[in-house]
């Protein structure tokens, strides 16, 4: 009886056991942390459990990082969690944490990624920007009264508006009026032409028989097409070293089919603001400028993302009222709610600073465009332009001395406010450094002979 009363003791207090670790630990902070730190070589970043329990740590590389200032090795150490761990960034590289509890049960795994400062020329240009995709865009049908029936032949072989054309017969397409001269040459021999298509990351051919327009005598397909985009914004910044660029913090999208349009090269210019259209509630706004090709400005576009532009400067000069200085960019971590300002183009090509404030900041642990939410607190710019306008995306934020990011969107309801999207996604984009050596590249977007 003694033998079976100490075992149901003992099964009792291991249920015990069991029960205050699974209440009291803090299992879903654990579970909600990031999967990934970015610090800079000599940082510091906390993290507050505030737990009485300890948890085994241990990483794969020494020498890049210290927690609580012991340093995190191969061997594992024990951590306290009563007090907030304080991550310290001991050299360049990657670490990937292994945290268990008691030494036993998993907790996660974290990788900590300590990269250098690095300092970029804010930017704050007005730039003119001008696309070419890849092939032609369908933007729309049409119906083509033929001698026996009026419909579009391209529309009934099965292609869509915001679907790619890439060749015609073979022959590859690099502007719309390509498309009617291939037909029209194709048409003495009365055969249905193979269209080479692509559809989101699908590709695939369809065979379509051209009609002809009993209106204009000539052969006709059905489809209306584009092959580029032009428009305003603004650069947020540029790399004094491998002269990489970023602009606008946001896609860049057909306006009829608003599909994000596949670069097949492109060019930004400096722009001359010349009328902004103040913006309202349920109405954005947009600044209007005039592009200047032979001025200072001047750069290609190799990339078209959801968080920007980015491409090379071919030319940049100095420009009367611009910041030359190169100032630090700020990781997430570094970002905080208040005040801020921007810099922007509101009129010709004088780039000024104006106040905003960082309502809240989204602690994002994947990339995301929208980072965080600014209001406009400057009385002058309120006055003039109303808030955040079109071709405002990709002005500047500074903050504390430093680069975080950039503007994005705005509330339509709300002009006064929106979206900004932080530096640190748009540098990592940009490929200016490499996220898990902390090496900067320089090799990007050179193109083999």
């Amino acid at each position: 009886m003694k033998r079976k009363f100490g075992r149901r003791q003992l099964a009792l207090v291991t249920l015990g056991f069991m029960l205050l670790i699974f209440t009291a630990f803090p299992w879903r902070f654990w579970l909600s942390l990031q999967s990934e730190l970015r610090l800079l070589e000599g940082d510091y970043h906390y993290v507050n459990i505030a737990s009485p329990f300890s948890v085994y740590v241990r990483g794969d590389k020494d020498g890049v990082l210290a927690l609580n200032g012991e340093p995190v090795s191969h061997r594992g150490s024990k951590l306290n969690l009563r007090s907030p761990i304080q991550f310290s960034a001991q050299g360049l590289g990657s670490v990937n944490l292994e945290f268990r509890l008691f030494g036993v049960i998993p907790l996660r795994q974290l990788t900590v990624n300590v990269l250098p400062e690095k300092e970029l020329i804010p930017g704050g240009h007005s730039i003119g920007i001008k696309l070419h995709s890849e092939g032609v865009l369908v933007v729309g049908h049409h119906q083509v009264q033929g001698p026996d029936r009026t419909c579009s032949p391209a529309q009934e072989a099965g292609i869509e508006v915001g679907d790619v054309i890439l060749a015609i017969d073979g022959v590859e397409l690099q502007d719309a009026n390509q498309v009617s001269q291939i037909i029209r040459e194709r048409w003495v021999k009365k055969e249905k032409l193979t269209f080479n298509v692509k559809r989101n990351s699908n590709r695939f051919t369809v065979e379509v028989q051209p009609l002809m327009c009993l209106e204009t005598h000539q052969p006709r397909i059905g489809l209306y097409v584009r092959d580029s985009a032009a428009g305003v914004g603004t650069l947020t910044f540029y790399d004094p070293e491998t002269k990489i660029y970023g602009a606008l913090g946001h896609v860049i999208t057909d306006l009829d089919t608003n599909q994000p349009i596949e670069v097949r090269e492109g060019q930004i210019v400096k722009a001359n603001i010349i009328n902004v259209k103040a913006a309202r509630r349920g109405y954005p706004g947009e600044k209007t400028g005039i592009f200047q090709e032979d001025e200072d400005i001047e750069g290609t576009i190799e990339k078209n993302t959801m968080f920007g532009i980015f491409g090379r400067l071919t030319r940049k000069q100095a420009v009367k009222g611009e910041m030359r200085e190169a100032i630090p960019m700020a990781l997430i971590s570094q970002v905080e709610t208040g005040p801020a300002e921007i810099l922007t183009v509101v009129e010709g090509t004088t780039i000024e600073r104006f106040e905003i404030e960082i309502q809240r900041v989204y602690r994002q642990s994947r990339p995301g465009d929208k980072g965080m939410v600014i209001a406009i607190t400057d009385e002058r710019l309120l006055a003039e332009t109303g808030g955040i306008v079109q071709g405002m995306s990709g002005s500047p934020i500074i903050q504390n001395g430093r680069l975080v990011g950039a503007v994005t969107h705005v509330f339509v309801n709300d002009p006064t406010r929106g979206y900004g999207i932080f530096a640190e996604w748009m540098v990592q984009e940009a490929e200016i450094l490499d996220n898990t050596t902390g090496v900067q590249t320089k090799k990007i977007y050179e193109k083999s002979a």
